[in-house]
């Protein structure tokens, strides 16, 4: 069956219009999803509109209403809705381009993907988005989605084009509240190098079937278990480890990132250690600076 459109209309720009159709690039349909159900009897439960004098009431007979004061209401119906008319309802005329990397990621919003609405519509479009590709741009344009107008960034993607809703400019909160009290000192030059090399290491190309949704499997494989009548099996939970320091923590991990597993020894065949030496040469360098000596006992496990 072919997908549902969530809008239809069309798209310009300037004096060129084709007809399009809009549709969700996403979809929750193969979350886990549970059910209300009672405790004794398991019947699922109703979720039923009451109202505080009638009771229970049919969903045929509610209203939409928009508070003005407190407790004070104004019914709004589908008519009034169908009144306003602006050109959004059922065009995106396209306002302006700007850079496809120039939107600060927050704004993003909802994903859609646009697709042009019949054979006649395919050469417009066509054009339209090969343009777009070839100029590295986005489109900015409007359109009424769920009774709210919507600003759009509209940009090719392969044969279509795809469009992200924008959230209002109010809805997004200043960082001050949250980052103004952070210091901005300057981080320790060599703490940093070591953090960017660290970085460096776990490089890799982004690929989104690499990271599934662990607690999804994990709660489908407890489903199963129940199923069968088994009792699931309860995981544990990771132990933290005691961080002494921070440099010690990026050798410790640059060390860990680029070393093969190692062999498995016996205890006769371990080199025997100098411990006192490294003790006395440690103890020497505690006194002169405590993080100095965790730092030179950091370098020495590296390079051995």
């Amino acid at each position: 069956m072919a997908p549902r459109a969530s809008w239809k209309g069309y798209l310009k720009l300037s004096l060129v219009s084709c007809p399009v159709r809009l549709y969700p690039a996403t979809s929750t349909a193969e979350r886990i999803s549970f059910n209300q159900l009672h405790k004794d009897t398991h019947n699922r439960i109703n979720m039923k509109p009451v109202d505080p004098e009638l009771g229970l009431v049919e969903r045929s007979d509610l209203v939409k209403g928009y508070e003005y004061e407190d407790k004070q209401y104004i019914i709004i119906d589908d008519a009034d809705l169908e009144a306003v008319r602006i050109e959004s309802n059922h065009t995106m005329n396209i306002e302006a381009f700007v850079d496809e990397h120039s939107v600060d990621v927050i704004y993003q919003d909802a994903p859609y993907y646009l697709a042009p609405d019949g054979a006649m519509a395919e050469e417009t479009f066509a054009v339209l988005r090969e343009a777009m590709r070839k100029s590295g741009k986005l489109a900015i344009a409007r359109l009424v989605l769920s009774s709210r107008e919507r600003v759009v960034t509209i940009g090719a993607r392969a044969n279509g084009m795809f469009v992200c809703t924008l959230r209002n400019p109010n809805e997004v909160r200043g960082t001050a509240e949250y980052f103004g009290n952070i210091p901005a000192g300057k981080p320790d030059p060599e703490m940093l190098q070591l953090a960017e090399a660290l970085i460096k290491q776990k490089e890799t190309t982004f690929d989104p079937k690499n990271y599934e949704d662990r607690y999804e499997i994990a709660l489908m494989a407890m489903i199963r278990e129940k199923l069968k009548g088994h009792k699931p099996i309860i995981a544990a939970a990771p132990e933290r480890g005691n961080v002494i320091n921070l440099m010690d923590a990026l050798k410790a991990s640059l060390s860990q990132s680029a070393k093969p597993p190692a062999k498995s020894k016996s205890k006769a065949d371990e080199p025997a250690k100098p411990a006192a030496k490294t003790a006395k040469a440690g103890a020497g360098a505690a006194k002169e600076n405590p993080l100095k000596a965790n730092l030179l006992k950091a370098v020495g496990k590296s390079k051995g």
